[in-house]
C-alpha cells in the first residue's frame, strides 16, 4: 500500500525531472532511492551534462547510492522515478537488487514527449541475428577462459 511517505519521495523524484529542464542538465527523468526511510541517492538525468548516453537518473542514482552505502547490493532500497525505466534502467534495477518501484509516468508517456524505447523492447525480442544491431559471435574459445578461471577462485564475491 502506497503511504504519504511514498508520495513524498515520488514528489521529490518528479521535483528533480521538473528542475533537470530549468537547468538544463538533462533530460526530464530524476530517481530517488531510499532505504529504511532515508534518501540513500538522488539525482536528475545527466546525459547532457556528462556527455554520457548512461547517466539515466536511475543509473546515476544507483551509482550515488552504491557508493554511499559501500555496496552493489541495494537490496531493502525502493527506487522512486519519475518515469518507468527504460530496458537499460530496468537492467540496473534487477542488477542492484532493489527491492520496489514506484514510478510516475508511463512508457507511452514518454514516448509521447519524445523518449521512445519501443525499439528497444521490441529488438530484444528477436534473436540476435534478426536485431538491427549487428552481433558478431568471436574467439569463444578464448574468452571462456576467464570464465573457467573465475569457476576457480575461491575468492570470488557473486553477485
Amino acid at each position: 500500500m502506497d503511504t504519504a511517505e511514498d508520495e513524498k519521495f515520488m514528489r521529490l523524484a518528479i521535483a528533480l525531472a521538473e528542475s533537470n529542464i530549468t537547468s538544463l542538465a538533462g533530460g526530464p527523468f530524476g530517481a530517488v532511492i531510499v532505504k529504511d526511510g532515508q534518501i540513500v541517492a538522488q539525482s536528475g538525468n545527466q546525459v547532457l551534462t556528462l556527455k554520457d548516453p548512461t547517466a539515466h537518473a536511475e543509473i546515476s542514482a544507483i551509482r550515488q547510492a552504491c557508493e554511499n552505502l559501500g555496496s552493489f547490493d541495494l537490496t531493502g532500497c525502493t527506487i522512486y522515478t519519475s518515469c518507468e525505466p527504460c530496458p537499460m534502467c530496468l537492467g540496473a534495477i534487477y542488477w542492484a537488487h532493489i527491492d520496489k518501484v514506484y514510478y510516475g509516468n508511463t512508457r507511452t508517456d514518454a514516448a509521447a514527449a519524445g523518449f521512445d524505447d519501443e525499439h528497444i523492447y521490441k529488438e530484444l525480442e528477436k534473436p540476435i541475428p534478426g536485431r538491427v544491431l549487428n552481433m558478431n559471435h568471436l574467439l569463444r574459445e578464448e574468452a571462456i577462459r576467464a570464465f573457467t578461471l573465475w569457476g576457480k577462485t575461491d575468492e570470488k564475491q557473486n553477485y
